[in-house]
């Protein structure tokens, strides 16, 4: 499951995931622009995997054409695997999605990801947008997994195939905030992500769930868990807490339903929210699973969550602003790696 270039950190994989943030002032162009920097900088660096996530109707996230997107990434390095972390199956025709990951397998071989949530990745309205009825919910989740490895087989049931995408190996992993997913990709034998950088209360349940009900299967001989965190690294505490209010001001947007671009630092976040709300974000953003400070701050943080997840794999989400801080932060990561 490993690329031959890549590093490791107390033996465990590192990778990236990247919502492709839009800098207030900025634009989707220059975001592309910097995932692409980040991309073959981490590369460089021996990570192992590049995922980008589908959401919509947000201004301050570009990645809503995940596919296009992963091609972009794909085509500016060499051999990390680029993938969609994830694509939220329920928004689209399982077909258009076993055709888009069959072309970007058929142009870049072996270096391809399909993570799948079920989720909407926005609000209601979006999703009606996006799907033209909300009658196709999360529940048929299951069927469309089922649906999306027969075009992948080499021998699919039924009149419809996918061209490109039939006899395609190309790893599926189930992600989740929650037990759903982590049951499912247990009974399928499926690699699991679980999204702990967001949701870090449900995390140690749902890989036990995984973990305990894994059954062996073409795809996985045993259970593969892979979890995230959010990482802000400076050389400095002072500087890694400054830049981490861009995060916190993201997830505060959110609470008051008006996402915003990525905003730059403040000095004072306690000028920005009301006890209520720095409490509904500190829940999310958990210090368990959000690091912010020096290199020895997050190694000795790092070291803690791989031995009370027993992860297979770490995935790192590092909304900063500024570019040159958000490459600065992979690289002290890259600095603790084997």
């Amino acid at each position: 499951m490993n690329s031959p270039s890549i590093k490791k950190f107390h033996g465990i994989p590192l990778s990236v995931l990247d919502l492709a943030p839009i800098t207030e002032g900025s634009n989707a162009s220059e975001s592309f622009k910097n995932s692409a920097q980040l991309a073959q900088h981490v590369e460089k660096w021996g990570f192992n995997r590049y995922w980008l996530a589908e959401h919509h109707n947000m201004p301050g996230i570009a990645s809503s054409a995940t596919s296009v997107l992963i091609g972009h990434i794909a085509g500016s390095t060499k051999t990390i695997r680029v993938g969609a972390g994830g694509i939220m199956l329920p928004n689209h025709a399982t077909l258009v999605i076993a055709e888009q990951f069959g072309t970007l397998e058929s142009l870049y071989p072996g270096r391809i990801d399909l993570g799948l949530g079920r989720a909407p990745g926005s609000d209601q309205a979006t999703a009606f947008a996006l799907r033209r009825t909300l009658n196709r919910g999360a529940e048929e989740f299951p069927q469309q997994l089922e649906e999306l490895q027969n075009y992948f087989s080499e021998n699919p049931v039924g009149r419809v195939h996918a061209y490109p995408g039939r006899g395609l190996n190309i790893p599926i992993w189930l992600l989740g905030s929650s037990d759903f997913s982590a049951r499912l990709a247990a009974l399928k034998g499926l690699p699991f992500s679980f999204a702990s950088h967001f949701a870090p209360q449900y995390t140690l349940p749902a890989l036990r769930l995984y973990r305990d009900n894994f059954q062996p299967s073409d795809f996985l001989e045993k259970p593969y868990a892979m979890v995230g965190v959010n990482i802000i690294a400076a050389d400095t505490e002072e500087r890694a807490k400054w830049l981490a209010t861009s995060q916190q001001q993201q997830f505060l947007s959110l609470i008051r339903n008006m996402p915003s671009q990525l905003k730059p630092p403040i000095d004072d976040i306690e000028k920005a929210w009301s006890p209520f709300e720095r409490a509904s974000v500190e829940q999310t953003l958990d210090t368990g699973y959000t690091f912010v400070g020096t290199p020895d701050q997050v190694k000795e943080q790092l070291e803690k969550v791989i031995e009370s997840t027993e992860a297979d794999e770490v995935i790192v989400n590092s909304q900063i602003f500024y570019q040159e801080d958000r490459l600065r932060s992979y690289e002290i990561l890259a600095e603790m790696m084997d």
